[in-house]
């Protein structure tokens, strides 16, 4: 008798468990529709990172290095400084010094 409600007992947790998965599932399937990236637009590597240096001391210098940057990683994050969460590939570039490259 013990045994038999046991067994009802983890066949019933068994079915919410899958009803659990399957319903998780469906939505991740709903959260993963396609939609527009603005990391999937072009970008005008030169007009942004004549954006990003304009303060610079040495706006050349960081032009080139800039767009060095931008060609690699297709962003360049927004302002004259800072921001690199929005560009991640571009704050992880390193030089051979194990400096920062992208301005």
């Amino acid at each position: 008798m013990a045994i038999s409600r046991n067994i009802a007992t983890s066949l019933v947790l068994f079915s919410l468990l899958l009803l659990h998965l399957t319903q998780a599932e469906e939505l991740m399937s709903f959260s993963a529709a396609p939609s527009p990236s603005p990391l999937a637009q072009p970008i005008d590597c030169g007009l942004a990172c004549q954006g990003r240096c304009r303060l610079s001391k040495r706006p050349n210098l960081c032009k080139r290095a800039c767009g060095s940057c931008c060609a690699k990683c297709k962003c360049v994050p927004p302002g004259t400084a800072g921001n690199h969460n929005a560009c991640p590939c571009y704050a992880n570039l390193l030089t051979r010094n194990k400096f920062h490259k992208c301005p």
